[in-house]
């Protein structure tokens, strides 16, 4: 197997090694570096649990993805008779889509959600189906959404993991962090100023953790206290889950102990390595019937890992070209595969290996092309020629 032949480690930040035995009380957490989609810790991340409220980060992404967000929304009796926490909608306000979004991650208000379902999808089922759709784009695979707000009905369900990937996703829209990160806001009727309605952010990780950014809390009775959090600090950005860590004043505060535990260990213990650059050379590969015995392979992509202290020391590339490949080659022509990996088989990073330049075909017949069009100055194949 050959090996990479340029090697390169540049150090971002330095790292404090973390003393001890991570854990945390919540029945289901992950760690996730946003940039790499790493996963630095994680308990339980697959099981399948009810997630509450940090379902409507979900909902406030099809609703900002929708092209619908200038739209007036008319509460329906259907949203205005939802169950706490609610902002109060009454049957037939008028409210402009975006601003909904507000009640719906600030204060978790549930009529603001079923609101905004109804004007998109036409009704929470229709909805809902969006949603399913989205989450498969974004490849959380273990997720099922059966209302926008999160309330617990029928198989309405997700994994840390799955968490994660939808806040990793969420993140990356501008408008969605500035709405999350708005500490009050102050939101009259559409057309009027007959009713005001003022919004807190009730995320006390904001307040309470350098670097916060996010994102959204959870609670029902199946679902127990659960957080999807995130922080960002140099340019390592962060996204921890915890599902279910408790119930009672006991979980409600367990929440963000551990929160800011997973987050903490990530920032105190990983940092970014980069193991080769762009361009990187990964071996020669034979052409047949070209221009030249052999075309250069180098990597696609820059591989930038998130790892530890103790793994930087594990890192291992695995590099699986062709032996050979006819021609014509294109520059830029997939020509195998470049893997960053662990001793314990952890891939962490993986690009293609791609030609470094074109290759000519050279054989009787292209050789002939080319004698006519010298000669003749004309692009003329050989079997025209020949009458073939």
């Amino acid at each position: 197997m050959k090996k990479i032949l340029i090697l390169i480690f540049s150090l971002i930040f330095t790292v404090n090694v973390y003393g001890g035995e991570m854990s945390v009380v919540s029945q289901g957490a992950v760690l996730m570096d946003e940039k790499t989609g790493r996963v630095l810790w994680k308990k339980n991340m697959n099981d399948q649990m009810a997630m509450a409220s940090t379902t409507k980060i979900m909902t406030a992404i099809i609703a900002l993805e929708s092209g619908k967000t200038e739209e007036t929304v008319i509460a329906s009796k259907i949203a205005a008779s939802a169950p706490e926490v609610k902002m109060g909608l009454k049957t037939g306000e008028e409210h402009r889509l975006y601003d909904l979004l507000y009640p719906l991650m600030l204060e978790s208000s549930n009529d603001a959600a079923i609101a905004i379902a109804e004007h998109i999808g036409g009704s929470v089922e229709g909805f809902a189906k969006l949603m399913n759709d989205k989450v498969k784009e974004i490849g959380a695979l273990n997720t099922e959404f059966v209302t926008p707000n999160g309330l617990d009905k029928g198989n309405h369900h997700s994994t840390p993991y799955d968490m994660a990937l939808i806040a990793a996703y969420a993140i990356k829209n501008t408008e969605f962090l500035d709405i999350i990160n708005t500490p009050q806001i102050t939101i009259p009727l559409k057309n009027t100023n007959e009713k005001i309605y003022t919004f807190t952010n009730k995320n006390r990780l904001l307040r309470e953790f350098e670097g916060a950014i996010g994102v959204k809390t959870g609670f029902t009775n199946k679902a127990g206290q659960c957080f999807v959090g995130a922080a960002k600090r140099d340019d390592m950005t962060l996204i921890s889950v915890v599902l279910a860590s408790g119930w009672g004043t006991k979980g409600k505060e367990q929440k963000w102990i551990d929160s800011k535990k997973l987050l903490n260990y990530g920032f105190d213990n990983y940092s970014y390595v980069t193991v080769f650059e762009e361009g990187a050379e990964a071996g020669n590969v034979d052409v047949i019937k070209g221009s030249r015995e052999n075309v250069l392979a180098v990597a696609e992509e820059r591989s930038l890992v998130c790892v530890n202290e103790e793994e930087k020391n594990d890192i291992d590339i695995n590099v699986n070209i062709l032996k050979s490949v006819e021609a014509p080659v294109k520059k830029g022509q997939k020509l195998g595969t470049i893997e960053v990996v662990l001793s314990n088989g952890e891939v962490l990073f993986k690009t293609d290996a791609v030609a470094a330049e074109d290759v000519e075909r050279h054989d009787f017949k292209t050789c002939m092309e080319k004698v006519i069009k010298l000669w003749f100055n004309i692009d003329v194949s050989l079997q025209t020629i020949l009458g073939q």
